[in-house]
């Protein structure tokens, strides 16, 4: 019995090494299509606990599509760094929004 228990643990371990673990990607769209001009948007105010993301052009299918601003939850010793859309050449770069530290 012991030497079930040994080599199903053996086995389990050794299954949960080999698995896939999930990626950790970034997409990034390059299109030739500049976003629109941004919309104004007001910020809400301030909220305890949580930081307000601005609203940002999101490229899917084949257009532009506002996204609207929202509240995200603080992260101690980080600040948002929203989306930005920057021009490379004739080319535009879509950078999405992250956390930084401080």
């Amino acid at each position: 019995m012991l030497t079930r228990t040994v080599l199903f643990t053996a086995a389990i371990g050794f299954a949960a090494f080999a698995a896939p673990m999930p990626a950790n990607a970034r997409g990034y769209v390059d299109i030739e299509i500049a976003p629109p001009i941004s919309r104004v948007e007001v910020n809400p105010g301030y909220r305890s606990g949580y930081d307000w993301t601005p609203g940002y052009y999101n490229y899917y299918g084949h257009q532009h599509v506002w996204v609207g601003g929202r509240y995200i939850r603080h992260r101690s010793g980080h600040h948002w760094t929203g989306d930005n859309w920057e021009q490379r050449g004739n080319r535009w770069h879509h950078e999405p929004g992250r956390w930084d530290r401080d």
